[in-house]
């Protein structure tokens, strides 16, 4: 009895080579369950413009992009897929692979085209993984340096002497520049006509061209052509003056009270981004973004830096959402 009952316990002790079999089975296993991204990244990453070349919002991508690329150790291409008020770039970005590895860098569009556009490709709210608020910044109405126009005060009696004749410019329909030109309508009461383009360097052409009366345009995209002579600052649209640009007024204080609106940037990428991926987007570009190259290209032209978590940008950007879809639909602003 005894022999049987210690022969069986011996038979269910497994040998020294089959538990090494064993322990070596389940390393690899351990390893074959090992996220995909744990080394990520191992190939370049996009970041997706959806504006032309030349504008604020490419400006600030690619100093974005530089500063990660350094950090993260692989390529980051920059690419501009302009139209449709940013939904063709965004749609695409929407629609990619959600693995890190292509992004957007969204702006105020990205708030607004939800209540302006009837049939999105994608659901705003759902279809993207927020990674970090890069900043802030005011849209500046600026004219043509030898235009009549030298304050708010002007443009708003020009505008009432010849209503639906001026015209003003922004990087397209939906974009920051847009709203605030049509909050300025609003608030002022007056009639200007809107021209939208593929991104501020289209816009910022036409306008030195002639073609346009005046433009709402980012600090970023304008200071340049402010500080060579060939446009004139008339007022900053943010509820505060800006720093890059501290003699020029708000729009508030030049006659329209309540008057507020302001630009942003922000990364996303597509929606079901594994969380560690996020988190390594998020802290690559918080120190491209608090970086002294960044401050020194970008910050002092008007943009104030955030660089939180990812739960900023989604908290801001859906505060910013639902503020400005009473605007539009209180004016009645169709995409076009």
């Amino acid at each position: 009895m005894y022999q049987r009952s210690h022969s069986r316990s011996r038979s269910r002790s497994p040998s020294p080579a089959r538990r090494a079999i064993v322990a070596g089975l389940a390393i690899i296993a351990t390893a074959a369950a090992l996220p995909a991204f744990a080394a990520f990244p191992d190939k370049p990453i996009r970041i997706v413009v959806p504006f032309s070349p030349g504008g604020g919002t490419d400006m600030v991508a690619r100093v974005v992009a530089e500063g990660m690329s350094k950090d993260l150790g692989k390529p980051i291409i920059v690419e501009n897929k302009p139209g449709a008020g940013t939904i063709i770039g965004s749609d695409y970005v929407a629609k990619s692979a959600p693995d890190g590895y292509t992004l957007v860098m969204a702006t105020f569009a990205h708030a607004v085209n939800p209540s302006m556009q009837p049939k999105m490709p994608f659901q705003t709210d759902k279809a993207f993984a927020p990674v970090i608020l890069v900043g802030r910044s005011p849209n500046v109405l600026v004219v043509r340096a030898d235009r009549p126009y030298k304050s708010v005060a002007d443009i708003l009696a020009a505008a009432r002497a010849t209503p639906g004749k001026l015209t003003f410019g922004s990087q397209g329909n939906g974009t920051s520049a847009h709203l605030a030109g049509e909050l300025f309508k609003i608030t002022g009461k007056v009639n200007l006509v809107h021209v939208p383009y593929r991104g501020a360097g289209p816009a910022i052409t036409d306008m030195l061209g002639g073609q346009i009366d005046m433009m709402f345009g980012t600090v970023a995209a304008v200071a340049p052509f402010i500080a060579s002579g060939q446009m004139r600052a008339i007022a900053v649209t943010t509820a505060e003056r800006a720093p890059a640009l501290a003699k020029v007024p708000t729009i508030a204080e030049s006659g329209l009270p309540g008057y507020a609106a302001e630009s942003w940037y922000g990364l996303y990428a597509p929606a079901g981004t594994p969380p560690a991926v996020i988190a390594r987007l998020n802290a690559a570009a918080k120190r491209a973004v608090q970086s002294e190259l960044f401050r020194k290209k970008v910050e002092g032209e008007g943009l104030t830096v955030s660089a939180g978590a990812p739960a900023e940008l989604d908290t801001y950007v859906r505060a910013e959402t639902a503020r400005w879809e009473q605007v539009v639909r209180s004016a009645n602003i169709k995409a076009e």
